[in-house]
């Protein structure tokens, strides 16, 4: 996919105000870990994530998702009634229905004749909306639209603590990991055909990317109900073959990069700098190895903030340009693999 009127002209985020450590998530997993004999420092030797953030108890993904796109639509400096398109891409949801994207757009006060819904797709959750926008404005059926999600951790971390502590299994333990490293964050995506707003906004045009899948590892990473159907009485759990998906999404990922650059016709240096999906340390060094990239220059935000889901690449953006580290002209590679397994690559000229 190319496109070729599509722009970026902001992006909103909103952290989560509790910072919760990862000293604090083991001495909570205290009475596993007497009882297996672990001692303290597994979890940051495992995952290099010091903290993550947690929303208050009654928060609600709606909330911080319109926190975010409300700091993205004063950013860019646009009318709400301009914004013809708003998705919702988090993994949690308010609930099954309504789209969690209709309270979103209540709030923000957009067209009334914008085309509003939710899309899922795992931690590509926002990348992929931002196809969903980027087709329509590429078509010229929209202006501008804007993609937002919200995640929470909480929730999962808490239940799968109490699962841990009652098990007392090293192998449910590495079964439930990859659950210790969630993060919570909203973050909003503006993108536009770039004739809206303020002309002080520096728009970083979006260039293109490709898709890959590799659906026949779908069943490695579940967040799910323990009884099938839906039921409104079972506990909500999580489990991951951790090994499983980072080994088959290294190979994934090896394989989508090749094509993302001869899509983009990158050429060997390109590009100059990443964003990836934030997990952490391990498959952060990994995934370096697999597609061969310098770590000068992907930017890191998983050792402060964990895996936020769909959150974590878009937030990482934001900060990294906050910081100075994505430059005027740079050709910036947004990098997402999510469990399914799907892999989503795109390109973005800053």
């Amino acid at each position: 996919m190319k496109y070729t009127k599509v722009f970026i002209d902001a992006i909103g985020y909103e952290l989560a105000p509790h910072a919760v450590t990862t000293d604090e998530i083991e001495a909570r997993l205290a009475p596993f870990y007497e009882s297996v004999g672990f001692g303290k420092g597994q979890l940051l030797a495992l995952t290099g994530i010091r903290e993550r953030r947690f929303w208050d108890v009654e928060h609600t993904l709606a909330q911080g998702s319109a926190k975010a796109g409300q700091k993205a639509i004063e950013a860019a400096g646009i009318d709400p009634l301009s914004i013809e398109s708003l998705v919702f891409c988090g993994v949690g949801r308010d609930g099954f229905e309504p789209a969690t994207a209709c309270a979103v757009a209540n709030e923000l006060k957009i067209s009334p004749s914008a085309h509003v819904y939710d899309v899922s797709n795992a931690c590509l959750g926002v990348i992929t909306g931002m196809v969903q926008v980027a087709n329509e404005i590429e078509l010229g059926h929209i202006s501008a639209g804007l993609v937002v999600s919200c995640e929470t951790a909480r929730q999962i971390v808490d239940a799968t603590i109490d699962e841990i502590n009652e098990r007392k299994s090293v192998d449910f333990y590495k079964r439930t990991i990859a659950t210790m490293t969630g993060g919570s964050g909203a973050c909003a995506v503006l993108l536009t055909n770039g004739t809206l707003g303020n002309d002080a906004v520096h728009r970083h045009a979006l260039m293109g990317g490709v898709v890959q899948q590799a659906n026949e590892f779908h069943d490695m990473c579940r967040w799910t109900f323990e009884e099938s159907g839906m039921p409104t009485h079972s506990r909500v759990c999580m489990r991951t073959n951790g090994h499983g998906v980072l080994e088959n999404g290294l190979t994934l990922a090896k394989i989508t990069f090749d094509r993302f650059k001869k899509e983009l016709n990158l050429g060997d240096n390109k590009p100059d700098k990443f964003i990836c999906h934030q997990v952490g340390s391990t498959h952060q060094q990994m995934f370096h190895k697999a597609i061969n990239i310098d770590k000068a220059k992907d930017y890191a935000t998983f050792p402060y903030l964990g895996n936020m889901g769909t959150v974590s690449l878009p937030m990482t953006a934001a900060i990294a340009d906050e910081r100075g580290f994505l430059l005027p002209g740079d050709v910036v590679g947004l990098l997402g693999i999510g469990s399914g397994l799907n892999c989503l690559m795109m390109g973005v000229k800053w």
